[in-house]
């Protein structure tokens, strides 16, 4: 089945798309080269996402680590299957305990949910994986034990960490041994890294839960003023939770179901499915306008509803995503001027991206984050885990579904995105990173690809937006200046952002279904690359 009929390559990146029957495609070249192994090593797609995965957390170590959450969607050749491996709230997160504290810090063991990627890279080597774990598992321990070049991109992006983190029990001494940030072009190895990415191997991740690496963390998380314990690390687990999902046109889009925010972007899709996106250029004021206020509308509702699944008030597909109620708020959209969003009542009277697909006809959409930057700056000395900041995601607003409390995943913004054809047939595996603009840019490469059928490299190349809050939409160097215009025209408080566009707008990878073969995407704003055979 042919998806693309533009193969135009129309924005400044220039990037050709890359094409094959096995593929991945990642923020880090290192990265999709070790997925690329496993599967010339008989593995299958789960085996390279999760080989690049792993090599992310030493090569790309400011966007994602040891001590990260994850998520993944995988169609396994006959089904589509959603896995939540993000981690809870210790058991002394009561809102008392941050009333003392005087809030939810964004650095420091007090801002450190359980960590749930190694669950989610075991979880997924034992129930679709064809290669030994120790195996897929090899190129990321080879990559800190003997170690790899910096790039440009990480090296910017590690000197910001730094500068923020550096007060942070063990992140100079596994992050700025030298006392500076590692220049672009240097060589940079961690040993540490290495021997805790073998000890996960070998005990399949109990060590990390329940052995020697949990007991590390947990006196750590004592030493330091956290209350994170040995009891709260061996209570994690992952969950298969299925997916969300939204009638795009001919093709139905699914994301993880909360604690994510992935909701928000199938709500913007649905608003703008019912208001007929689709009339005008692609690249117009008029279809930019009506992805920001749709956009806008669905950030609302994310704001006020989502949680943790089990807590949340309305139910994500039900309710929040019921036709009758996303045709009620497309009503609220007005093609001529921008609008300030809020929530509606949905009941009556309520960053690391990556795919990869190989021949079989597995794909998977996989993402794995830190959440900011380095995350908490909290690294476990000797180990190289570094330790994720989700606790930030919480809020302490008495009554609030999202308000923190023992046991619980905070509103999450990591998702990966999976789009089907109608007829029930794989269509693409895609992501953007970037917090909260996650949502936003899923919503941009789905209207691109999907709607108007551009190239996957065309889309990832192309100039975002991004909404910051009541009408002030932020957008990249790039942008038409006569689309900017006219969207101020509209009312639209329009600010263009300098300097490299990952810092606000994410990356983006996308390898979409052609036939028998791929077509991949990968964003040049953060080092991306996709390999294929």
């Amino acid at each position: 089945m042919t998806t693309v009929k533009d193969w135009a390559q129309p924005y400044a990146s220039q990037r050709s798309p890359v094409l094959g029957r096995n593929v991945v495609s990642t923020s880090q070249p290192l990265a999709a080269q070790a997925g690329l192994r496993m599967l010339q090593a008989g593995g299958n797609a789960v085996d390279a996402a999760l080989a690049a995965a792993m090599t992310l957390t030493v090569v790309e170590p400011t966007g994602c680590g040891i001590g990260s959450d994850a998520f993944a969607i995988v169609w396994d050749g006959q089904e589509l299957h959603g896995l939540n491996a993000s981690g809870r709230a210790p058991a002394g997160w009561t809102p008392e305990y941050f009333d003392k504290l005087g809030g939810i810090p964004e650095k420091g063991w007090n801002a450190v949910t359980v960590p749930g990627a190694v669950s989610g890279w075991v979880e997924l080597s034992k129930r679709f994986g064809k290669l030994p774990f120790a195996q897929v598992a090899q190129p990321a321990i080879d990559y800190a034990r003997h170690g790899f070049a910096v790039s440009p991109t990480i090296a910017k992006l590690w000197a910001l960490g730094l500068a923020k983190l550096g007060d942070q029990p063990g992140f100079k001494e596994c992050f700025a041994p030298e006392g500076q940030a590692p220049q672009a072009g240097s060589w940079f190895q961690s040993e540490a890294h290495a021997r805790t990415l073998e000890e996960i191997a070998e005990t399949l991740g109990e060590s990390f839960y329940r052995g020697a690496l949990a007991q590390k963390m947990a006196a750590h998380s004592q030493a330091n003023g956290g209350v994170m314990t040995a009891e709260d690390l061996a209570a994690h687990r992952c969950d298969w939770v299925g997916t969300v999902a939204q009638p795009f046109g001919e093709s139905v889009v699914h994301e993880i179901p909360p604690n994510g925010q992935g909701i928000a972007a199938l709500i913007a899709l649905g608003l703008l499915d019912a208001i007929g996106i689709g009339d005008q250029p692609l690249d117009s004021a008029e279809t930019v306008h009506l992805q920001i206020e749709a956009m806008k509308l669905a950030l609302a509702d994310l704001a006020q509803y989502n949680a943790d699944i089990e807590h949340m008030r309305v139910h994500p597909q039900q309710d929040l995503l019921n036709p009758a109620y996303l045709a009620e708020r497309a009503q609220l959209i007005d093609r001529s001027k921008a609008q300030v969003a809020r929530y509606g009542a949905p009941k009556p009277g309520g960053t690391v991206y990556l795919a990869a697909c190989d021949e079989s006809g597995m794909m998977v959409s996989f993402i794995q984050s830190n959440y900011m930057g380095f995350g908490s700056g909290v690294v476990v000395p000797g180990t190289g885990i570094s330790l994720q900041n989700r606790g930030a995601g919480f809020t302490t607003e008495a009554g609030h579904a999202n308000q923190v409390a023992p046991g619980k995943r905070p509103s999450h913004t990591i998702i990966p995105a999976f789009a089907m054809h109608a007829d029930g047939t794989p269509q693409m595996a895609f992501g953007v990173m970037g917090g909260p603009m996650q949502s936003q840019g899923h919503l941009q490469m789905a209207v691109r690809v999907l709607r108007y059928g551009q190239n996957p490299q065309a889309a990832a190349d192309a100039p975002r937006w991004r909404v910051t809050g009541g009408n002030q939409v932020s957008v990249e160097l790039g942008f038409d200046p006569q689309v900017i215009a006219a969207l101020r025209a509209l009312g639209h408080e329009v600010t263009i952002e300098e300097g490299h566009g990952v810092f606000a707008f994410g990356g983006a990878q996308l390898i979409l279904r052609e036939g028998g073969h791929y077509v991949a995407g990968s964003d040049p704003r953060k080092d991306g690359q996709a390999a294929a055979y």
